[in-house]
């Protein structure tokens, strides 16, 4: 029997958008070359694994059906998840942004998006801004956005994607003249907070980069490092795009956490997968 409706606290909520991430990035990880598919019990395993709890599993999971992220899929009698369509795209896009982090030069120049959007369609002017925002675009002008010009294919391809396409004018150029370069671009992002972030990454996962600790470490131990880890970086670089290293300040701390994330990645990922896999296949059956 359903119980009845009741409004969530704000700590539940929270705990939710919390564990949601984790839950994305194990699909990302680990049921996309399993068919895009993970039953029920493998990823309350998973989790557990992680320090959360069943039922904060299942609210996290109910969520994601509802914000289109997951779907329910049965295979062999067995519930389970995958990934809907269009988040597929997104994590294939994500991958890219994640794990290559290409940096631009100046010289590689800039791409604007203008957008225009009709009074009667507001909430698409909403999802344009929160969508280039992730896109990880700095706001040049009301209405004109601006990203370094490697991200052209990228964003063009997540605007058709989301039907945004036709409200938006998509251009490439270099700055020209008037202004130091450098003061504007510390306008358009917010370089404060992107050095915090970097700061944090740096402080709470430093401490791993060291190969030798991980010598007797069990592959479990390597999931439950890695796993947070690469959630917590997923974001950086998109709130970072590539913004050339010539105009951000002298001893940039996001190059610091790129060369340790790259480290623990080299470090953990394949011992990582081991667990996740023997769970996925042996211990949630």
């Amino acid at each position: 029997m359903t119980a009845p409706a009741r409004s969530e606290s704000p700590g539940a909520a929270n705990r939710d958008t919390r564990h949601g991430p984790l839950i994305t990035t194990l699909f990302g990880l680990y049921a996309r070359g399993e068919a895009n598919w993970l039953s029920v019990a493998s990823l309350v395993r998973l989790m557990s694994d992680l320090g959360v709890e069943a039922p904060a599993v299942r609210s996290s999971v109910s969520r994601m059906k509802r914000r289109g992220i997951l779907d329910s899929v049965r295979q062999e009698g067995r519930a389970g998840y995958s990934l809907a369509d269009s988040t597929l795209g997104t994590i294939a896009e994500g991958d890219v942004r994640i794990f290559e982090r290409a940096r631009a030069t100046v010289e590689d120049g800039w791409i604007l998006v203008v957008f225009s959007v009709p009074e009667t369609e507001r909430g698409k002017r909403h999802e344009l801004r929160t969508c280039l925002t992730r896109l990880g675009f700095g706001n040049a002008a009301p209405g004109v956005w601006i990203a370094p010009a490697n991200l052209a294919t990228e964003t063009r391809g997540t605007l058709e994607r989301r039907g945004l396409s036709g409200y938006v004018d998509i251009f490439s150029g270099e700055h020209l003249a008037f202004g130091d370069l450098r003061t504007k671009v510390s306008a358009w992002w917010d370089l404060d907070e992107l050095t915090t972030m970097y700061a944090g990454f740096l402080r709470r996962h430093g401490p791993l980069a060291d190969p030798s600790s991980w010598a007797r470490a069990t592959p479990r131990e390597a999931f439950r490092a890695y796993v947070p880890m690469l959630t917590e970086w997923r974001r950086l670089p998109y709130r970072d795009p590539g913004i050339p290293l010539a105009l951000l300040p002298s001893g940039w701390n996001g190059s610091t956490a790129g060369s340790l994330f790259d480290e623990l990645d080299d470090i953990l990922r394949d011992r990582a997968r081991q667990h996740a896999l023997t769970v996925i296949h042996h211990g949630a059956e």
